[in-house]
């Protein structure tokens, strides 16, 4: 399969931020575990590119990328430590052209059609719609993205999406997975309270079926 094919037959990314690389494994083994093969870990703390190192080293079964990338260094970063695929939450040129020359596979955050048009500068046919639900949610991004329809563009929406409405988002042909923060709370992650988080994983991937 493709990338993106994988990142569709996965339905769901657990959206993670890890505070210690020891936590990483034994979350992404919980995850996995329950039904989640697909990873977002976020660039907010010291400790993610270790953590994505040994995702990617340990749990190889899981698709591991990185979020919150907003300067080309972290691309190559990125690329350096074995990431899959890499989002931002913006359309910064240069992380778009550094993703571009490295090969990493990129899903810009889109919430605007001047940032779908950026987007398709570099090619990127998969975006990330950010911030989903305080941005309009799937009623904006369709009437967004209508104008591209002819271009087959797909998205991952992220910023408000639970077990609520993840069905919802998924049912939409527009939709190619959604991104999820809920199922691992940083606090759970940092108390290694894998019961909680395997528990929020299984929910979450009986829903997306």
């Amino acid at each position: 399969m493709t990338l993106q094919e994988k990142i569709a037959d996965a339905k769901i990314i657990a959206v993670l931020t890890i505070d210690s690389a020891e936590n990483a494994v034994p979350l992404a083994q919980t995850l996995l575990d329950n039904g989640i093969c697909a990873m977002e870990l976020t660039l907010r703390t010291p400790q993610a590119m270790e953590s994505l190192a040994r995702i990617v080293s340990e749990v190889p079964e899981m698709l591991a990328g990185v979020g919150t990338v907003i300067r080309p260094d972290q691309v190559r970063e990125a690329k350096n430590n074995g990431a899959a695929f890499a989002v931002s939450p913006g359309t910064n040129r240069a992380v778009l052209q550094a993703a571009q020359d490295e090969g990493l596979f990129f899903a810009p955050g889109i919430v605007t059609p001047s940032d779908i048009e950026t987007a398709l500068e570099y090619d990127c046919r998969l975006m990330k719609f950010f911030p989903a639900e305080t941005s309009g949610g799937l009623p904006h991004l369709r009437s967004m993205a209508a104008p591209y329809s002819y271009l087959g563009l797909k998205f991952i929406p992220l910023g408000g999406i639970n077990e609520n409405n993840l069905v919802h988002y998924l049912s939409d042909p527009l939709i190619t997975a959604i991104g999820g923060s809920w199922i691992a709370s940083p606090a759970e992650i940092r108390n290694a309270d894998w019961n909680a988080i395997a528990t929020k994983a299984k929910a979450a991937s009986q829903l997306a079926g």
